[in-house]
């Protein structure tokens, strides 16, 4: 068993809006730390993490990618996680086993829309975080903007531990609050030099007034501290570290730093914030679980000692070894050749190899122990959320849910060789991504591809063709509608066939009413006592998802509807599940019939910063595609327009908004929320 330190093990990951510096902060972890010998550039493709030929040609990140460096003597696991919000689901199982994050923000852009979606994903799985405000180079930057925006918009509490050294020529290095000194790189060594000094006179005001602020914020939770402070007594630098990092793992605040990654300055003094505070794996509490055989609460400590337990969190296809599983390991060790439980199929599998990775590059490992983040391989069929365990001690964790797809196509394979492999190759990336769904339409036999945006699925199809070698035709992008209703209704489903022998007698009586947005489906059971035996309760409910899932009126998946199951009859030899799922199905459909059915569209929130001179355009754009201008900000020569549009008239908005704007505009688009189609339009589909 592995001697291994885990006070010295940070799992990390690396998150922010697209275009905020991300992978270029994470390249620079890595040249800093040893682990490569030459930074990579995104915008030349050869960034280190965004090792996919549809990164490296679109310059951004698509996929997750995994990596460790060390950093005076501690192991930094790192995840390197997408921008896009098509993407959004590389970062939730990113965050579901991370131990802490670095928030990158533009000093230029600030929070903006997918910074907002992170946090709020970080705040869902308490991740410590520090934030790192990078691009401090650029045009328009402004480090005190930015903190303010984190306190209105992410209704966070920063802790300034840093502030930039700068004039109006440029951005020179940062003021260290903690340990009262300058800090300078050198540009002629890609920033591997620098030198602390003393505080410039021209800062030292400045210094001493975040100074106090910080301590008056680590003087509320900590009594000792407290004492010195008011006291007047000085306080060691150390006893401030401890008091910082105890903060932010309990997230009463968040350290705020500052740099350009670009520019080789500010990451080595991020890479001490890492080690001084965000937590190792022993610094929070151990991770609860399920007894798949008891039923009852469990925990795993983070030892070598424990039983082992890991947590699936990614699937990715690899052209040589299949399907390869990304874990962390949450107690014990595991060994290559070694036997383990997988949940929720609850099945024992044999490890056949144990990996590290390195973007896309692999290290063999005999054995892998708690704190680690590694790859398994030899596994049957897993998807992302499964738990591995000890055979002899069962624990089930706690899975992942994702969101719903929102847009789809459809595939036609070109040749009738792609459309051999075509089925087969759409159910691996199924498994790769929870997000991207596959069904067939049963009147056209189509294949109907969905996922989170026009960028996920022309991702998909070029997988599809590059990696696979399966040439698809593919529609135009069609939006994925719900349904619900506007009126309560009560309705009755009767399946009785009695022809002799055993017949069939199943009846279900329910009440549909509508709920608020967001809600998704309830189902309520407060059947009379006698009505129907429990055994067939089940069936009932099933009954009713089933229904829910493929549609009633208009063929699109129910939401926002609560089914309470009140009465029923059975016949003591008749009734089986069978007839109360296909009872309470026709009762999900008359009922339906006269709750005033309507059709719910995804609305998507739209943030777009333009030039002044380009406002009244872009406005008179939105407006012609019905959106809604909900704010209008300014951010020194550009203005910021908050705008929501229904995803139906956005597509091709990029290429729009390009046009509009001689190529000045930037935009970033997500899904928002549901809300009922105009009437007009709901009939022309029709």
């Amino acid at each position: 068993m592995p001697m291994i330190d885990l006070a010295k093990i940070r799992n990390i990951g690396i998150a922010a809006h697209i275009d905020a510096g991300k992978t270029t902060t994470t390249e620079r972890i890595l040249f800093y730390s040893g682990r490569i010998r030459k930074m990579g550039e995104v915008d030349e493709g050869s960034a280190t993490m965004d090792w996919m030929e549809q990164e490296r040609e679109r310059g951004i990140t698509i996929t997750s990618a995994a990596t460790t460096s060390f950093w005076k003597d501690h192991r930094i696991n790192i995840i390197d996680t997408p921008g896009h919000v098509d993407f959004t689901v590389e970062v939730e199982r990113s965050l579901k086993v991370l131990d802490g994050l670095i928030a990158v923000f533009c000093a230029v852009g600030g929070v903006q829309p997918q910074s907002e979606t992170v946090w709020r994903q970080a705040d869902r799985y308490r991740v410590p975080r520090i934030a790192f405000i990078n691009k401090m180079d650029r045009t328009g930057a402004d480090f005190f903007r930015v903190v303010g925006q984190m306190k209105t918009k992410l209704s966070l509490r920063p802790l300034v531990l840093q502030i930039p050294i700068m004039d109006h020529d440029g951005f020179y290095g940062v003021i260290d609050i903690v340990g009262q000194k300058a800090v300078y790189w050198e540009g002629k060594t890609l920033g591997v030099e620098f030198r602390e000094v003393e505080i410039p006179e021209a800062y030292r005001k400045m210094a001493g007034q975040y100074r106090g602020e910080m301590l008056e914020i680590l003087a509320e939770f900590d009594e000792d501290l407290f004492e010195s402070y008011f006291g007047e007594i000085p306080i060691p630098v150390e006893m401030i570290k401890s008091v910082i990092r105890k903060g932010t793992v309990n997230l009463h605040f968040f350290p705020v730093f500052c740099g350009t990654a670009s520019r080789n300055m500010g990451v080595q003094t991020l890479l001490d914030g890492v080690l001084d505070y965000l937590p190792s794996p022993v610094d929070l509490p151990p991770v609860k679980g399920m007894n798949p055989e008891t039923d009852k609460e469990e925990s795993r400590p983070p030892s070598v000692d424990a039983p082992f337990s890991a947590l699936l969190f990614k699937a990715q296809t690899d052209p040589h070894l299949g399907l390869i599983y990304y874990m962390r390991v949450y107690s014990g060790c595991i060994n290559s050749g070694d036997k383990v439980l997988v949940y929720p199929p609850s099945r024992v599998d044999r490890v056949s190899r144990l990996l590290l990775m390195h973007a896309n590059k692999r290290e063999e490992k005999t054995s892998l122990a708690v704190g680690e983040i590694g790859v398994v391989t030899g596994l049957r069929e897993c998807k992302t959320g499964y738990t591995l365990c000890a055979v002899k001690h069962p624990i089930v964790y706690e899975s992942m849910r994702f969101p719903e797809p929102v847009i789809f196509v459809s595939l036609e394979p070109k040749t009738k060789m792609d459309d051999a492999k075509l089925d087969d190759t759409l159910r691996y990336l199924q498994i790769e991504d929870p997000t991207f769904k596959v069904r067939t339409d049963e009147d056209t036999a189509q294949r109907i591809i969905s996922g989170m945006g026009e960028l996920h699925l022309e991702i998909i199809v070029d997988r599809l063709k590059r990696e696979f070698g399966v040439e698809c035709h593919v529609s135009r992008p069609q939006v994925s509608y719900r349904e619900t209703i506007r009126n309560t209704v009560m309705a009755e489903g009767r399946f009785i066939k009695q022809s002799g022998g055993r017949g069939h007698y199943g009846v279900v009586k329910l009440r549909i009413e509508p709920t608020e947005r967001g809600r998704g489906i309830a189902v309520v059971n407060k059947l009379k006592e006698g009505a129907i035996p429990r055994q067939f309760v089940p069936a009932i409910e099933e009954g009713i998802m089933e229904q829910a899932e493929v549609g009633v009126h208009f063929g699109y998946p129910v939401i926002d509807i609560q089914v309470t199951i009140l009465d029923g009859q059975y016949h003591p030899v008749d009734s089986s599940d069978l007839d109360f799922k296909v009872a309470a199905q026709i009762a999900m459909r008359e009922g339906f019939t006269r709750g005033e059915p309507t059709l719910l569209e995804p609305i998507m929130s739209l943030e777009i910063i333009v030039p002044q001179n380009y406002l009244g355009d872009v406005i008179n754009d939105i407006n012609a595609r019905k959106g809604r201008i909900l704010k209008i900000e300014t951010n020194k020569q550009d203005k910021i327009i908050d705008a929501s549009l229904a995803l139906a008239r956005s597509f091709g908005y990029a290429t729009d908004l390009r046009s509009i704007t001689q190529g000045h505009g930037i935009h970033t688009m997500q899904f928002s929320h549901y809300e009922p189609k105009e009437e007009k339009e709901e009939k022309s589909l029709y």
